[in-house]
Protein backbone atom coordinates (compact mmCIF):
# COMPACT_ATOMS: atom_id res chain seq x y z
CA UNK A 1 0.00 0.00 0.00
CA UNK A 2 1.48 3.48 -0.96
CA UNK A 3 0.50 6.34 1.36
CA UNK A 4 0.04 9.59 0.42
CA UNK A 5 2.31 12.22 2.18
CA UNK A 6 -0.64 13.27 4.71
CA UNK A 7 -1.35 9.50 5.09
CA UNK A 8 2.78 9.30 5.95
CA UNK A 9 2.99 12.09 8.06
CA UNK A 10 -0.09 11.05 10.02
CA UNK A 11 1.60 7.54 10.55
CA UNK A 12 4.45 9.14 12.14
CA UNK A 13 2.14 10.87 14.58
CA UNK A 14 0.89 7.44 15.38
CA UNK A 15 3.68 6.09 15.51
CA UNK A 16 5.52 8.77 18.13
CA UNK A 17 2.28 9.23 20.26
CA UNK A 18 1.66 5.80 20.56
CA UNK A 19 -0.17 4.40 22.85
CA UNK A 20 -2.48 6.76 22.12
CA UNK A 21 -6.87 7.92 21.47
CA UNK A 22 -8.85 8.77 19.29
CA UNK A 23 -8.87 12.48 20.86
CA UNK A 24 -5.20 13.39 20.78
CA UNK A 25 -5.03 12.38 17.31
CA UNK A 26 -8.27 14.02 16.63
CA UNK A 27 -6.91 17.08 17.80
CA UNK A 28 -3.09 16.95 16.10
CA UNK A 29 -4.60 16.09 13.05
CA UNK A 30 -7.75 19.20 12.97
CA UNK A 31 -10.56 16.69 12.95
CA UNK A 32 -14.18 17.15 13.97
CA UNK A 33 -14.72 14.67 15.91
CA UNK A 34 -12.89 10.76 16.96
CA UNK A 35 -15.29 9.34 14.78
CA UNK A 36 -13.50 11.25 11.71
CA UNK A 37 -10.21 10.14 13.37
CA UNK A 38 -11.52 6.19 13.18
CA UNK A 39 -12.91 6.61 10.06
CA UNK A 40 -9.07 7.99 8.84
CA UNK A 41 -7.51 4.87 10.38
CA UNK A 42 -9.30 2.45 8.64
CA UNK A 43 -9.37 3.86 5.80
CA UNK A 44 -6.08 4.71 4.91
CA UNK A 45 -4.04 3.43 7.76
CA UNK A 46 -5.57 0.29 8.36
CA UNK A 47 -2.99 -2.24 7.84
CA UNK A 48 -0.64 -0.13 10.28
CA UNK A 49 -2.29 0.01 13.59
CA UNK A 50 -4.28 -1.91 16.30
CA UNK A 51 -5.72 -1.72 19.47
CA UNK A 52 -4.12 -3.02 22.81
CA UNK A 53 -5.61 -4.48 25.45
CA UNK A 54 -7.03 -1.16 27.09
CA UNK A 55 -8.01 0.15 23.48
CA UNK A 56 -5.24 2.60 22.51
CA UNK A 57 -4.03 2.66 19.25
CA UNK A 58 -1.07 1.62 18.74
CA UNK A 59 1.55 1.59 15.44
CA UNK A 60 2.66 -2.09 13.77
CA UNK A 61 6.48 -2.54 13.44
CA UNK A 62 6.05 -2.29 9.86
CA UNK A 63 4.48 1.49 10.54
CA UNK A 64 7.94 2.48 12.51
CA UNK A 65 9.80 0.87 10.01
CA UNK A 66 7.85 3.11 7.12
CA UNK A 67 7.91 6.66 8.95
CA UNK A 68 11.50 5.63 9.95
CA UNK A 69 11.14 6.16 13.93
CA UNK A 70 12.82 3.90 16.10
CA UNK A 71 10.28 2.96 18.40
CA UNK A 72 12.95 0.69 20.63
CA UNK A 73 14.70 3.86 21.70
CA UNK A 74 14.06 5.41 25.46
CA UNK A 75 12.55 8.82 23.76
CA UNK A 76 9.07 9.96 24.71
CA UNK A 77 8.28 11.89 21.57
CA UNK A 78 5.22 14.17 22.76
CA UNK A 79 3.75 17.69 21.82
CA UNK A 80 5.04 20.59 23.39
CA UNK A 81 1.97 20.70 26.19
CA UNK A 82 3.10 17.60 27.28
CA UNK A 83 6.77 18.12 26.96
CA UNK A 84 6.86 21.28 29.51
CA UNK A 85 4.59 19.59 32.01
CA UNK A 86 7.51 16.54 32.61
CA UNK A 87 9.22 19.90 32.91
CA UNK A 88 7.74 21.18 35.49
CA UNK A 89 5.57 17.92 37.09
CA UNK A 90 5.89 16.83 40.94
CA UNK A 91 9.49 14.01 40.73
CA UNK A 92 8.21 10.27 41.67
CA UNK A 93 8.80 11.24 45.51
CA UNK A 94 7.60 15.04 45.46
CA UNK A 95 3.74 15.62 46.95
CA UNK A 96 1.70 14.70 43.93
CA UNK A 97 -0.11 17.83 41.42
CA UNK A 98 -3.42 18.97 40.66
CA UNK A 99 -4.56 19.52 37.44
CA UNK A 100 -4.65 23.25 38.30
CA UNK A 101 -1.14 23.08 40.09
CA UNK A 102 -0.04 21.99 36.98
CA UNK A 103 -1.89 24.60 34.94
CA UNK A 104 -0.13 27.54 37.02
CA UNK A 105 3.23 25.97 37.31
CA UNK A 106 2.86 25.71 33.52
CA UNK A 107 1.75 29.90 33.63
CA UNK A 108 4.71 30.10 35.97
CA UNK A 109 7.01 28.82 33.39
CA UNK A 110 5.79 31.06 30.62
CA UNK A 111 3.57 28.58 28.68
CA UNK A 112 -0.54 29.29 28.76
CA UNK A 113 -2.76 26.35 28.42
CA UNK A 114 -5.81 25.55 29.41
CA UNK A 115 -6.96 23.24 32.16
CA UNK A 116 -9.08 20.65 30.17
CA UNK A 117 -5.64 20.48 27.51
CA UNK A 118 -3.72 20.06 30.90
CA UNK A 119 -5.75 17.31 32.00
CA UNK A 120 -5.55 15.70 28.53
CA UNK A 121 -2.05 15.73 28.58
CA UNK A 122 -1.28 14.52 31.77
CA UNK A 123 -3.98 11.51 30.88
CA UNK A 124 -2.01 10.77 27.84
CA UNK A 125 1.29 11.00 29.80
CA UNK A 126 -0.57 8.54 32.26
CA UNK A 127 -1.26 5.97 29.30
CA UNK A 128 2.15 6.46 28.03
CA UNK A 129 3.91 4.98 31.89
CA UNK A 130 5.34 8.02 32.41
CA UNK A 131 2.72 9.87 35.29
CA UNK A 132 1.07 8.28 37.47
CA UNK A 133 -1.91 9.19 39.29
CA UNK A 134 -2.32 9.83 43.01
CA UNK A 135 -6.34 9.41 44.15
CA UNK A 136 -7.13 11.95 46.76
CA UNK A 137 -10.44 14.14 46.98
CA UNK A 138 -9.44 15.42 43.07
CA UNK A 139 -7.18 13.04 40.85
CA UNK A 140 -3.52 14.32 41.44
CA UNK A 141 -0.39 13.45 39.44
CA UNK A 142 3.11 12.86 39.38
CA UNK A 143 6.04 11.86 37.53
CA UNK A 144 5.80 7.60 37.50
CA UNK A 145 9.50 7.98 36.62
CA UNK A 146 12.63 10.27 37.00
CA UNK A 147 12.52 13.06 35.19
CA UNK A 148 16.73 12.64 34.39
CA UNK A 149 15.60 8.95 32.71
CA UNK A 150 13.55 10.70 30.82
CA UNK A 151 14.85 11.76 26.94
CA UNK A 152 11.63 14.53 25.64
CA UNK A 153 11.25 14.97 21.97
CA UNK A 154 8.90 17.39 20.91
CA UNK A 155 6.59 16.77 18.09
CA UNK A 156 6.42 19.56 15.16
CA UNK A 157 2.76 21.42 15.30
CA UNK A 158 1.31 19.93 12.27
CA UNK A 159 -0.43 22.85 12.13
CA UNK A 160 2.95 25.75 11.97
CA UNK A 161 3.80 23.05 8.59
Amino acid sequence: MTLSEEAESRLADLVALQPTKNGELQDRWDMESGSEVHQYLESELKDYYYRDENSLICATPEAAEIVGIDVDEEVLRVPELQARIVDVLAGPEEEPQSVVSVLHDLEDAGFDSETDAVRSALRSLEDRGVVEIVQKTVPTFRLAVERDTLTVEVLDDPAEA
